[in-house]
């Protein structure tokens, strides 16, 4: 009735969830109800001491129902309205990734709240595969760079925090100095040459020399 969390043993797994050992009295936990992350391997909890809430209550307290999650959830509750607290554009923060895609990754930053960090701000050369970058469980620092209220999404950013490439640019080229790239795109006016991570420049068609073909 007063919601304070008892202390329980998971003992065995039985059907649809766990046998749960509070005090001399035996209840049973849903698997739903063991974790605020679905899917995890039932083993890792057998034998482990949790607290949990009592959700049903009957017979005299011989047939009790739990759940472990209730209490997490109302940690994460609290827990994000300090983290929200600390999420301003310019803040830099460390979070953990919990899954990437192809247009960038998702970024835990606390209390179950996530971030984008797209694909465009993750480096200052153009990023091809995501996970060369990123993988889910890596702790990563980033900048946050957009807090949309009306939809709470969070835009970060991982360049920003890496030296930029173009302040060095003046003193590192100079016109009629020869120097190495790598070509990273061509079109029909000439090539995009990557000098250095973040740093293109154009190789414009007329620059080249005649090949000796003629387009049909």
């Amino acid at each position: 009735e007063s919601g304070l969390p008892v202390e329980g043993k998971i003992e065995r797994e039985v059907k649809g969830g766990f046998e749960v050992r509070i005090g001399r009295s035996r209840g049973f936990c849903p698997f739903s109800q063991i974790d605020v992350v679905r899917g995890t391997d039932p083993a890792q909890h057998l034998g482990k001491v949790y607290a949990f809430r009592i959700t049903e209550y009957k017979e005299g307290g011989r047939n009790l129902i739990v759940s472990r999650r209730a209490l997490l959830e109302d940690e994460q509750r609290a827990q994000a309205d300090e983290v929200r607290k600390t999420i301003v554009p310019g803040a830099v923060v460390t979070g953990r990734v919990v899954s990437v895609r192809d247009f960038g990754a998702f970024v835990e930053l606390g209390g179950g709240i996530q971030g984008l960090l797209h694909v465009s701000e993750m480096g200052w050369s153009r990023v091809s595969d995501t996970s060369s970058v990123a993988k889910p469980g890596d702790q990563i620092t980033v900048k946050v760079l957009r807090v949309d209220e009306a939809t709470g999404k969070i835009a970060l950013g991982l360049r920003q925090l890496m030296a930029d490439p173009w302040a060095t640019v003046e003193s590192t080229y100079a016109v009629g100095q020869v120097a190495t790239g790598r070509v990273t795109r061509v079109t029909d006016f000439g090539a995009f040459v990557e000098l250095e991570p973040g740093v293109e420049a154009l190789a414009h068609v007329s620059t080249f020399p005649p090949s000796g073909q003629s387009k049909a």
